[in-house]
């Protein structure tokens, strides 16, 4: 699936109200849960990165944990969406960005990417995402990272997903937690994992969820 097929299709479903169901599946509603849990497991967060907003339901979840937050999206329909939603809120910039360009100073203590790299291109924009994913990360900070997985991805056209970028990840990373949700239906099959620097704070891992 090409870039621009990507965009277009985004442009379609950002048009209509809840385009992925984000409200009211059942499935979203728990990786959303699950996310949130993690991204709650070192108390608030001075400031966080969420990468990829969608409409902003998780936005709004995640805004409450910490004194920063920045929004990436490549999309700006998704960020003026997610913006709307999320106005009683003043302290959230938004970015209109990929991630492979994104660039700040800032280090950051939480970074949430979920269902956002499967749509990059190919694994040369896949590594370079998570290379500098891996540098905004503050030395003890967190980051989450969730997606459906690799059978699933590839079915829909993409690279690679779950399993894939996760194993990448884990090259500079140590993985701490993961969680698997999944539902009966073929299209709901997700892992979530949580991963810090290494040497940061605790590293002992809890698998199998």
């Amino acid at each position: 699936m090409t870039q621009d097929t990507n965009r277009q299709l985004f442009e379609r479903e950002l048009a209509v109200d809840d385009p992925w169901r984000l409200d009211t599946s059942t499935f979203e509603q728990e990786r959303y849960a699950q996310m949130l849990q993690m991204s709650r497991c070192n108390g608030d967060a001075g400031s966080a990165l969420e990468v990829g907003c969608a409409a902003g339901a998780f936005t709004e979840m995640l805004a409450p944990l910490c004194e920063r937050l920045t929004v990436v999206d490549v999309m700006p329909q998704a960020i003026e969406r997610a913006r709307l939603r999320t106005t009683k809120w003043s302290h959230i910039t938004w970015v209109t960005c990929d991630i492979q360009r994104f660039s700040t100073a800032e280090q950051f203590d939480l970074i949430v990417v979920a269902e956002v790299l499967y749509y990059l291109k190919d694994m040369v924009e896949m590594h370079a995402a998570i290379r500098n994913l891996v540098s905004m990360l503050a030395p003890s900070g967190t980051l989450i990272f969730g997606s459906a997985r690799d059978e699933l991805c590839r079915r829909w056209g993409h690279a690679a997903g779950a399993e894939t970028v996760i194993a990448l990840f884990n090259e500079s990373l140590s993985e701490i937690e993961r969680r698997h949700c999944r539902t009966g239906s073929a299209n709901e099959d997700c892992l979530i994992v949580q991963f810090r620097k290494p040497g940061g704070l605790s590293e002992q891992s809890h698998f199998g969820h």
